[in-house]
């Protein structure tokens, strides 16, 4: 099978399509045609080798932790699902392949096509997690840093469908975006403090950094010098700011997952797609995706 692979850590460049075998599924696990397999942030740190000490990475390596594809063969003890059944998930290796073996899935509803599925797992689960942790209850205010991106896109959903305010920091042209969702749009940057009190001089309850760019400070100010109701999924400087941080990993709710894609595909959660690459082009999706900026997912399709 097709597979992209990398050898050494480094930069894009390292990145490259290779002939390998098609992983056998052992017992509880599914081996899938991939259809589309998300790029995620955690995809490019690893390939740098930056989280070694994290997610140790023996080489040779292909990305990839989500996908949405096709069930192909079934491992020892599989039941709750069969051959030829379409499903979402989290992979046990590399998603950026022609097949990859999954434990952790569900369903993919027949109105949901195989793009938007593969966006859903990581950023919907990501989100709920976080909101969860963090306890925000209806009438209440959020602040979420990183607001247009795939966690935040699917966080301000769920948290506007739950009643709560979102005032959501992001650049200028992603402003609309964020109104169409349901959240307050302000700058990040300096004025950050004064900018969010103008909007919600109610003050702020609680704060999700899902853009780790440096706001931990003025989010702690706009929680009145507190710590407390503050996490964040991507500032390294947490633990000198006395926050949270909250790296994910660990149990992966099927149910939860199975639920998220039903609501995208009835049109109440999406998670947008910014880009579909051929999977040759690995390189070119993860410098997009290590640009930042990027409103969404990028996706590659083998």
């Amino acid at each position: 099978m097709k597979a992209i692979v990398f050898e050494e850590f480094g930069g894009p460049e390292v990145l490259h399509l290779a002939d390998t075998e098609k992983p056998q599924p052992g017992p509880g696990q599914v081996r899938v045609r991939v259809k589309a397999a998300a790029v995620n942030p955690m995809d490019y740190k690893i390939r740098h080798g930056w989280m070694q000490q994290v997610f140790p990475t023996p080489l040779p390596a292909t990305p990839g932790i989500e996908f949405a594809g096709i069930v192909d063969e079934l491992g020892e003890g599989v039941t709750q699902t069969a051959v030829g059944d379409e499903v979402l998930g989290w992979t046990v290796t590399g998603a950026y392949a022609q097949y990859a073996l999954a434990e952790s899935f569900a369903p993919k509803p027949q109105d949901l096509d195989f793009t938007e599925a593969a966006a859903l797992p990581v950023a919907t689960d990501t989100a709920s997690r976080v909101l969860g942790m963090l306890g925000v209850r209806s009438g209440e205010t959020l602040l979420l840093h990183g607001a247009a991106g795939a966690v935040g896109s699917a966080a301000v959903q769920l948290a506007v469908a739950a009643g709560v305010t979102v005032v959501g920091t992001a650049s200028e042209a992603s402003h609309a975006y964020l109104r169409e969702l349901g959240a307050i749009p302000v700058t990040y940057g300096e004025g950050l403090v004064a900018r969010v009190r103008e909007v919600a001089p109610q003050g702020v309850d609680a704060v999700f950094d899902a853009a780790g760019r440096g706001a931990l400070p003025a989010s702690i100010e706009l929680r009145g010098g507190t710590t407390d109701r503050i996490i964040t999924i991507a500032d390294p400087e947490a633990a000198a700011h006395g926050v949270t941080f909250s790296a994910g990993g660990g149990e992966r709710p099927e149910a939860r997952l199975a639920d998220h894609a039903k609501l995208a595909a009835e049109g109440g959660l999406r998670v947008p797609v910014v880009e579909v690459l051929p999977l040759a082009q690995a390189a070119k999706a993860q410098s997009l995706s290590e640009a930042g900026h990027v409103r969404g997912k990028v996706l590659l399709t083998p």
